[in-house]
């Protein structure tokens, strides 16, 4: 999502008329935290769960958005960075030594700076409504707002190296390396700077196995689960 998307997307949900405030108790603003293993189709099926919950909702005419790279953009817009600071976004993998040499000859913000502005950005997300946001320890920052669902996606590592290949194009080998390798970096980006485990089934309302079931039925079921929450 480029800017001027993101902008038009906050202008409609606040006209007037369009969306609840927070002195309409009837109307709530809800929103949907995706965590996932790679390879689970996750963009896949937040796509279809936005495409339900607008056809479910007809008392918002603004359409569900789903924040998943988009979300860097955002992040470098909402605090005015540099857009080649993407390289350096949360959930990267650079060793922490790398890091620490970096951030002593600013080379570019300290990682602690750029995870708290990404939570700010999601935290005004969620607070706005009608988004699901995809990783980045979601469910945590959000985990004390009300209406808000949060979903862990997971599959068995050989579903989702064949889903990788089929997907980006890689072959057994690179897929595998890819799917260890990101599970392996957003565990560890959770532990750090939230002192969770991302496997924790106590921080999900649902933990769907997209081996199990389709990414239709996975999105019917997390749309079912959010309009249905108190």
């Amino acid at each position: 999502m480029n800017t001027t998307h993101f902008l038009s997307f906050i202008n409609s949900q606040m006209a007037a008329g369009t969306y609840p405030t927070w002195d309409q108790p009837n109307l709530v603003r809800r929103a949907v935290t995706i965590s996932r293993q790679a390879g689970c189709g996750a963009r896949a099926i937040a796509d279809q769960l936005a495409t339900l919950l607008q056809a479910r909702d007809p008392k918002f005419p603004v359409p569900w958005q789903v924040f998943d790279r988009e979300l860097m953009d955002q992040v470098l817009t909402d605090h005015r960075l540099p857009k080649n600071l993407s390289f350096y976004f949360p959930e990267d993998r650079k060793p922490a030594m790398e890091d620490i040499l970096e951030d002593l000859f600013g080379l570019h913000p300290p990682q602690e700076t750029i995870v708290r502005q990404t939570a700010e950005t999601m935290l005004g997300l969620a607070e706005t409504g009608n988004v699901i946001l995809i990783g980045r320890a979601g469910n945590i920052i959000t985990a004390k707002l009300p209406h808000v669902l949060h979903v862990r996606l997971i599959a068995p590592v050989e579903d989702r190296i064949e889903h990788a290949c089929e997907s980006y194009h890689l072959s057994p080998a690179a897929a595998r390396s890819f799917c260890l390798r990101e599970d392996l970096g957003r565990s560890r980006y959770v532990h750090k700077y939230f002192h969770a485990e991302i496997n924790d089934p106590l921080a999900y309302h649902l933990v769907i196995n997209t081996s199990r079931l389709s990414y239709h039925a996975a999105a019917t079921l997390m749309a079912d689960a959010l309009l249905s929450l108190p």
